[in-house]
């Protein structure tokens, strides 16, 4: 466990709350663990609070418990800055990730380019070779019996996704996979080499769409204008490098959460073979339930929420997870209602950054199960084997092994 950052002198004694995202119960890597549901808890407790055992770059983080201060925290992107530098942080790299870490005015520019790309009507047009790809992955393990989920289709399937938004050939699936696998699963060492491999393929990806243009998200880039002059390369390969980080594990995370409930909850998957129109509704909830991401922010001036006075510099952690069970906004909160309506949560983060790539994820998380329940029988976790899951950055699932009988 890494020592606990310094308490700032700013910060009230009774304000400082012993946990951790990293290393708290329920967050190290554990077999058949609920890493979303161990926070639940915190509503009990202070709305905000200050955790110097949840380190984020040397720095502790307030934690904002309640929904509503989420939202407030979110939506006032001039006090609580996205301006992060995870590439020079982590990597050494002077390299923007657009437009996650770009604050307004700045990010709206950004943003109004990059939408259509990610519009409901050009997800839309992507929907039948998504599909088609589901069930090319699906069918191929239909026979065999079992799966491990997460190598054998969540992430095959996400990375295609990937590759067919970006107008890459399916053929470099299992390369790119490779560089997944270390990105999101191997040591610091081989973490910090793929995304160096990834942010040199993006470069020359942005030359390559430079001298020989085509129909795809790179060529669209390269030749876009911001602010009435022309995208630089590394503003380019900035939001490339972005969408692998950002797209893969996420989606496949979800993936996997979501197989996990309908393999133990045998009667949830009778309910959707029988009514497929209920998937939709299903996996918002199951968004609620089992987000992903952590939301967090830095300080960009002294500000005071509710009392509580923040410096600037402070690191903030609005996490979704927390706000998504939060019994002001949803009745019997840690309650699965697969049928819920009106479902508010957080799971895309809310106000300027709410995530560009939401109507994508959700598509491919409806296809996902629609594909799935249409060709695999009832399927359960395989007796004498449980997931690992994790918290972290990226809540997490791994070894997701399922079986199901071949008739």
């Amino acid at each position: 466990m890494p020592n606990p950052a310094p308490v700032p002198d700013h910060v009230p004694p009774d304000l400082v709350r012993d946990f951790s995202y990293f290393t708290g119960p329920g967050m190290c890597p554990m077999r058949g663990g609920d890493p979303q549901g161990a926070l639940a808890d915190l509503h009990d407790g202070p709305p905000v609070f200050y955790a110097p055992n949840n380190t984020y770059d040397g720095y502790g983080t307030w934690v904002f418990v309640r929904a509503e201060d989420q939202r407030r925290v979110l939506q006032d992107a001039e006090t609580f800055s996205s301006h992060r530098r995870i590439f020079e942080k982590a990597l050494g790299y002077d390299l923007p990730t657009i437009p996650l870490e770009i604050d307004p005015p700045e990010h709206g520019a950004y943003r109004s380019l990059l939408n259509p790309l990610l519009s409901p009507k050009r997800v839309m047009a992507m929907e039948a070779a998504n599909r088609a790809r589901a069930a090319e992955l699906i069918d191929g393990l239909a026979a065999k019996g079992h799966c491990e989920v997460m190598t054998d289709f969540a992430f095959p399937f996400a990375v295609g996704v990937f590759l067919e938004f970006l107008g890459l050939p399916q053929s470099r699936r299992e390369e790119f996979l490779g560089w997944a696998d270390k990105q999101f699963h191997g040591t610091p060492e081989e973490r910090g080499e793929a995304i160096r491999t990834v942010i040199a393929f993006m470069e020359e990806l942005v030359a390559l769409r430079r001298r020989e243009p085509a129909e795809d998200f790179m060529t669209f880039v390269v030749e876009a204008r911001v602010g009435g002059r022309a995208m630089t390369d590394k503003e380019a390969v900035g939001m490339g490098a972005l969408l692998f980080v950002a797209g893969l594990d996420t989606v496949a995370a979800a993936i996997g959460f979501d197989f996990r409930y309908l393999a133990e909850n045998a009667d949830a998957q009778d309910r959707l073979r029988a009514d497929p129109g209920g998937i939709v509704l299903a996996v918002e909830e199951l968004l609620r339930m089992f987000p992903t991401v952590l939301m967090t922010r830095i300080a960009a001036c002294d500000t005071e929420f509710d009392g509580i006075a923040i410096k600037a510099g402070d690191r903030i952690s609005c996490p979704s997870m927390v706000a998504n069970r939060d019994p002001a906004e949803f009745p019997d909160p840690n309650r699965i209602d697969l049928a819920r309506e009106n479902n508010r949560h957080v799971a895309f983060a809310y106000g300027p950054h709410r995530c560009l790539g939401s109507h994508l994820a959700r598509r491919e998380l409806v296809i996902a199960m629609e594909e799935w329940l249409k060709r695999i029988p009832a399927f359960r976790i395989t007796p004498g084997t449980a997931p690992l899951t994790y918290g972290g950055h990226v809540f997490g699932i791994e070894d997701l092994r399922l079986d199901w009988e071949v008739g």
